[in-house]
């Protein structure tokens, strides 16, 4: 058998957090403890046992800061203070010491590409243009058609619609907001600016944080210049201005200060960083000699159901050969070039994985989302599980009104269909579709703890602040917690096996397998002489895989399987054909 990719010892750099693994926690949604509706701080503290029994080592929280919560938590007005609604700082102190007593770090998330219209900064920065905090903020003078009608400086489209510009009447200028009206963008290019942000860094990890997940990283350098983006949609009155804010002229050295400060406390980061397009600029900020982030979150395999040019809300299509394409060309890549991957389906901004990436029959969900779990956790990188998806919770149901939303992109989608297109039924019936599919708040419904009212989010007489999703009934996690065959258990045994085998299926290299199948996602993981065959059915019916002429029939001991027990499927793991059950995963270890 040929290990002619594998990396001998000396070149493997070695880390506790490549070793980790991560649960995301969005708080509204967690638990609630104090019966008013909205998960807190307190709530997630008495759920840490239950997160420490799933094998994690990490504990990502997200946004929790005093916010006007526009855009949940993102547009942040204080990031030394912490919501109402979640609790206070000595909470968050309780949290930190209550994951360090059980082995786990924990995670906070940092927001700095911009703010909350609300914070002290901006309201000083647009009180005047002589105001020391004005260049805090990114203000342009308006331009001017023809005409005479004012226009905005550029053209650039705002993440949550129109225009990325607001014309504020006090001083006279637009000011940027690449997100919400109510997000103005940090101008990083002042130095005071990024010393605020160092100061947040160094108090948070003097609390005892272990780290950040730092929000749109790559935004914060932009193209001074701010020329418009080049037309891509024609029908588009605004366009992506990415090209010219994604990845800028110094965000380099701006990652540089900020890792400066966690290389001093030996903490953990991960940035989100939309819009990557080049891998050598990825490279600069993960690679392990560069002191800057330790890992991103890449999107093309979260963007792979979207419209044409982007548009999350028009349908889209994809394969099960693009999706592994996708992972095969990051993989390959960090391995080769010294960088690391943040493996995830899920977060706080996309859909269900059950749903977007297989959609099963429903008797067959535990089998798939069983073999989603052993498909990315076994990848080279450090797994993410978002909550609720370790016990299979699925998309918003279909019988949804938009008065259930609450997702500010969604629903400004729809304000804005609701103005262009006002009797376009079919329109509006195909985008009342895409939120159901790929909608923010698919993620965002309330923790389903059990099968009492509200699922054991809240009390059984409150209102929660989002509508919990009806399926808890058969799907929660008190019933998963008493059935050792439960998705949840299953989670905890492939986080187990990729510690148990850490030098395969950490530090070893990748390979895809039957690389044109539709049917079956298959590949492999060696390290030194071991090598294990990660081997996936990606559909609802049985099949059989030739595994003789993929050079993977050189069994030797089955580790994992999503159906029985390792010892139980040894058995019909030889010879040269094998026969895989709908959605069946199994990790088997190669001679």
């Amino acid at each position: 058998m040929s290990y002619a990719h594998v990396k001998p010892p000396s070149e493997i750099h070695r880390a506790w957090w490549k070793e980790s693994s991560v649960y995301q926690i969005w708080p509204a949604s967690f638990k609630d403890s104090n019966d008013d509706g909205i998960g807190d701080i307190p709530g997630i503290i008495s759920k840490l046992d239950y997160i420490r029994d799933l094998g994690v080592d990490i504990v990502w929280l997200c946004p929790s800061y005093k916010s006007p919560q526009v855009d949940m938590g993102y547009d942040i007005a204080d990031y030394y203070s912490i919501a109402d609604e979640y609790g206070t700082v000595a909470d968050v102190e309780k949290l930190i010491k209550g994951c360090h007593d059980r082995g786990m770090k924990l995670l906070m998330d940092l927001v700095v590409n911009h703010t909350s219209d609300k914070h002290e900064w901006f309201k000083k920065s647009r009180s005047s243009k002589d105001n020391e905090f004005r260049d805090w903020y990114v203000w342009k003078p308006p331009r001017y058609d023809e005409n005479g009608n004012r226009q905005p400086p550029n053209n650039w489209v705002s993440h949550f619609q129109g225009s990325a510009w607001e014309f504020d009447e006090a001083t006279g200028e637009y000011y940027l907001h690449l997100y919400a009206v109510e997000q103005p963008d940090l101008n990083w290019e002042n130095p005071a600016v990024r010393k605020a942000v160092h100061d947040i860094v160094r108090f948070w990890l003097d609390k005892g944080a272990d780290g950040f997940r730092m929000d749109v990283i790559n935004f914060i350098s932009k193209d001074q210049a701010f020329p418009d983006a080049p037309e891509q949609d024609k029908d588009a009155v605004w366009q992506w201005g990415d090209k010219y804010y994604a990845n800028g002229p110094r965000l380099h050295e701006y990652l540089q200060g900020i890792g400066k400060i966690l290389k001093e406390y030996d903490t953990f980061s991960v940035g989100e960083m939309p819009f990557v397009k080049d891998t050598n600029e990825v490279l600069k900020a993960v690679r392990y000699d560069r002191n800057e982030i330790n890992m991103i979150f890449n999107f093309e395999h979260v963007d792979i159901d979207h419209g044409p040019w982007g548009n999350k809300f028009k349908p889209g299509g994809w394969k099960l050969t693009d999706l592994k394409a996708f992972f095969e060309r990051w993989q390959v890549f960090m391995y080769d070039n010294g960088g690391w991957n943040a493996l995830y389906w899920e977060n706080h901004d996309q859909p269900r994985s059950i749903d977007r990436y297989v959609n099963p029959p429903q008797a067959l969900r535990p089998a798939a989302g069983k073999m989603l779990a052993t498909i990315l956790a076994l990848h080279a990188g450090s797994p993410f599980i978002y909550q609720g998806q370790e016990i299979g919770m699925g998309n918003v149901p279909i019988e949804w009104g938009m008065e259930e939303y609450k997702d500010i992109d969604c629903l400004n989608h729809w304000k804005g269909l609701l103005e262009t297109r006002p009797t376009d039924t079919e329109v509006q019936k195909i985008a009342r579709q895409e939120y159901r599919k790929k909608s923010r708040d698919n993620a965002r419904t309330p923790v389903q703890w059990s099968s009492e009212p509200n699922a054991g989010f809240t009390g059984p007489n409150v209102k929660p602040w989002m509508s919990v999703n009806p399926e808890y009934t058969r799907v929660n996690a008190a019933d998963q917690v008493k059935d050792p065959n439960s998705l949840y258990h299953y989670w905890a045994s492939v986080l187990h096996l990729r510690k148990t085998y850490l030098d395969i299926f950490v530090y070893g290299n990748y390979e895809l397998v039957d690389r044109d199948s539709q049917e079956v996602y298959a590949y492999t993981r060696a390290c030194h002489t071991s090598k294990a065959l990660v081997l996936a059915n990606w559909t609802d019916r049985g099949l059989t895989w030739n595994a003789a002429a993929h050079k993977a029939d050189q069994f030797e001991q089955v580790l994992l399987d999503t159906y029985e027990s390792a010892n139980a499927a040894q058995g019909r793991f030889s010879g040269g054909q094998w026969t895989l059950r709908p959605y069946e995963a199994v990790v088997i270890l190669l001679k």
